[in-house]
């Protein structure tokens, strides 16, 4: 499934719309699978207000099936699925990473790198291609193709949603660990 070429063909009647494509994902399954297309508003600069309604969505879904429907460029069934990027924003390229340096993202390898294949810390710069990231304390290197999924973590705290320390409570006592002694 070459979810890039879907994503290029799409892209101009989503402008249309005043909408972006951001990427698309395939997800395989019984019967079928799931084509599950990100949109956002082309006015949107990556955190301002407003973003996609259900009423984009909608619009953008029937352009999209219209188009699907003339290339057939999926084999068998499969369920169209069209979205805002969420809380959650996946990122599909390094335009898309650049958008949020300083802002922290998941992402996970096609094959791992020191044993690991999930990646958690902040996007620090974009060159060419190249992603570099700050992983626990270190500068890493990841190029664009060697990238399976990535999406942004929430800033709960920024977003007002960070848990609130209870009044009149000091800090959380730390939990104890180990045999207790007792004496009879």
């Amino acid at each position: 499934m070459d979810t890039e070429a879907i994503a290029t063909r799409v892209a101009p009647a989503l402008e249309e719309l005043g909408l972006e494509c951001l990427g698309v994902e395939w997800s395989a399954g019984h019967g079928g699978g799931v084509l599950r297309v990100y949109i956002d508003s082309l006015a949107r600069d990556g955190g301002a207000e407003g973003g996609v309604g259900v009423d984009d969505c909608e619009a953008a879904s029937r352009e999209i099936s219209a188009l699907l429907d003339v290339d057939d460029p999926v084999a068998g069934q499969y369920v169209l699925e069209v979205s805002s990027p969420g809380i959650e924003r996946p990122l599909f390229n390094g335009p898309q990473f650049a958008r949020f340096i300083g802002s922290e993202a998941k992402v996970t390898l096609k094959l791992p790198r020191d044993g690991r294949r999930r990646l958690r810390g902040k996007i620090a710069a974009v060159d060419d291609g190249r992603i570099g990231m700050e992983v626990d304390g270190v500068r890493m290197e990841i190029g664009q193709d060697e990238i399976e999924s990535a999406h942004l973590v929430p800033d709960w705290e920024a977003l007002g949603y960070a848990p609130k320390a209870k009044p009149g409570k000091g800090p959380a006592k730390p939990a104890r660990g180990g045999a207790r002694k007792r004496n009879h």
